[in-house]
C-alpha cells in the first residue's frame, strides 16, 4: 500500500514534469553519500541544524521536495508515523526510474531518518561535476561502490538536465589555458555554446543525453563514445578512462540490458549505505523537520 501510495504521486510529478523523474533519482544518491541514506538531505534549517540543501552540489539545483512533502502527506494519512522519509527518497528513485523505461529492482525498507544534516559531508562527499577520474573512484569507493557501481549509476545521466554552470568550464577553459575541452564532438560542442555563454546564462539547460533525455536507456553511453557527454565527469569515464571504467562504458554501450540490470543491482547498493535501522533515528512526520 504504502509503495503504491508512493508510484502514484511520483507518477502524477513526473506526467505533469518528465524532468522531476531525473530530479527524485538525484536527491536519492546526494542522501545517501551523506552520513548514509538517511533523509538528512531534506531536513531544512532550524536552531539546530544547517540544511545539507545549502551545499554546493545542491544549492539553487536540487529539486523534487514539494513531491516528496505530497508523498509524505499522502503516508501520513494512510498509515500515520510508519514509513520514513529515508525509505520515501529510495521507493521514489525506484519509481522515476521505471516510469522513464528502465527496469525496477526490489527496494529494501525499514530505513529511519536522521535527526542531524552534514553541510560539510555534502560539500566534501558528493562528486562536483568537473571531477577527475580518480576523485570520483576514491569517493565512490569511501561508500563502498566500486568502479562498475560507478559507470552504471553514472548511467543515469541518461535522464535530466543541467545547468550551464556545471560544464561551462569544459567549453571555454577546461585546462586554465582558455582553451575548450578538446574530447568534446565538435557538433556537440557547437550545439552547447550557443545554449551555454562565457558569462551569465548559469541557469540554462542542456539536456545530459543528447539523444533521448526523458528516456531511460543506454544512449548515455553510446553518447560518451561520440564524444557527447556533457559533464566532465561522463567523459572522464570514457575519454580519460582507463580499464575498467573504459571498457565497462563499451559494454554497456553494446548492451542496453547489461547496463539496465548493473544498474538496478547497484541502486540496491547504494541505497544500502549507513541506513538507520531498528531503534536508531526517528521517523518524521514532516520530511523538513526533525521531530520536537
Amino acid at each position: 500500500m504504502a509503495e503504491q501510495i508512493v508510484k502514484s504521486v511520483v507518477e502524477k510529478a513526473v506526467m505533469k514534469e518528465a524532468r522531476m523523474a531525473a530530479s527524485l533519482l538525484r536527491l536519492h544518491f546526494h542522501d545517501c553519500f551523506v552520513q548514509g541514506c538517511d533523509a538528512s538531505l531534506l531536513l531544512d534549517d532550524s536552531g539546530s541544524i544547517v540544511s545539507e540543501k545549502r551545499s554546493n552540489p545542491n544549492r539553487n539545483s536540487a529539486r523534487g521536495f514539494d513531491v516528496v512533502d505530497q508523498i509524505k502527506t499522502e503516508l501520513e494519512k494512510a498509515c500515520p508515523k510508519t514509513v520514513s522519509c529515508a525509505d520515501i527518497l529510495a521507493i521514489s528513485a525506484r519509481e522515476s526510474v521505471v516510469l522513464s523505461g528502465g527496469v525496477g529492482w526490489e527496494v529494501l525498507l525499514g530505513r529511519r531518518d536522521s535527526r542531524s544534516a552534514s553541510l560539510s559531508g555534502s560539500n566534501n562527499n558528493i562528486p562536483a561535476p568537473n571531477s577527475t577520474l580518480q576523485t570520483l573512484i576514491t569517493k565512490f569507493k569511501l561508500q563502498a561502490l566500486n568502479e562498475v557501481d560507478l559507470v552504471a549509476l553514472s548511467g543515469s545521466h541518461t535522464i535530466g538536465q543541467s545547468r550551464c554552470t556545471s560544464f561551462r568550464q569544459r567549453l571555454y577553459n577546461q585546462s586554465g589555458n582558455g582553451q575548450p575541452d578538446f574530447t568534446l564532438e565538435k557538433s556537440f560542442y557547437s550545439r552547447l555554446i550557443s545554449g551555454c555563454p562565457k558569462s551569465g546564462g548559469d541557469n540554462n539547460l542542456s539536456p545530459l543525453d543528447l539523444v533521448s533525455p526523458t528516456k531511460f536507456d543506454n544512449y548515455y553511453f553510446k553518447n560518451l563514445l561520440n564524444g557527447q557527454g556533457l559533464l566532465n565527469t561522463d567523459e572522464e569515464l570514457f575519454a580519460k578512462g582507463q580499464g575498467k571504467t573504459m571498457e565497462t562504458v563499451k559494454a554497456y554501450a553494446e548492451n542496453g540490458e547489461l547496463f539496465l540490470k548493473q544498474f538496478a543491482e547497484s541502486m540496491v547498493k547504494m541505497g544500502n549505505i549507513g541506513p538507520l535501522t531498528g531503534s536508531k533515528g526517528e521517523i518524521r512526520v514532516n520530511c523538513r523537520a526533525v521531530l520536537s
